[in-house]
């Protein structure tokens, strides 16, 4: 497993407050290839501490059609407002009013290559210790991504992934 995460404070809302990025790869499940993933979260910082962020991003996921709880597919990924672009080692991720771009590891970047797509899961749960520039380990990002509270209370789905093209 390898990952990468970057942050910014995003002026759409005061309570979301910190949101941050973070890409890994892993194995599929089912087939011999990795998979790219793609989770943004908020550290919790926000006006009104973790309740006040949890509560912005369940509303900033139910206003682009991607609720809480919900797992999209690819088609559904595409109609969305959300976007990712590709370039130079790093994915920037845009929806409406927020911009965050994260740098990716090598086996990120070929993982969303070759699929053409992400697994983007936005996390209304806050993660206040996976902070941007310190490092997130193997157990941490089982611990906090793979418990049922988070992916039951996050919004899923495969974002297409674009490129600038030459």
């Amino acid at each position: 497993m390898t990952s990468a995460s970057s942050a910014v404070r995003p002026s759409r809302t005061a309570q979301l407050g910190t949101l941050a990025l973070l890409a890994w790869s892993g194995p599929h499940p089912e087939e011999d290839r990795d998979v790219a993933f793609l989770m943004a979260y908020s550290l919790g910082d926000g006006e009104d501490g973790p309740e006040g962020a949890e509560a912005a991003a369940r509303e900033l996921l139910d206003e682009i059609g991607m609720p809480a709880g919900t797992v999209g597919d690819a088609e559904h990924g595409a109609s969305m407002p959300i976007t990712l672009l590709l370039e130079g080692g790093q994915v920037s991720l845009t929806m409406p009013q927020l911009k965050v771009q994260c740098a990716t590891p090598p086996e990120w970047m070929a993982a969303a290559q070759a699929e053409d797509a992400a697994h983007f899961i936005f996390a209304t749960r806050p993660w206040p210790e996976a902070v941007p520039g310190r490092p997130v380990t193997e157990d941490m990002l089982r611990a906090f991504a793979g418990d049922e509270e988070t992916l039951l209370g996050a919004g899923h789905c495969v974002l297409p992934v674009r490129r600038l093209r030459k």
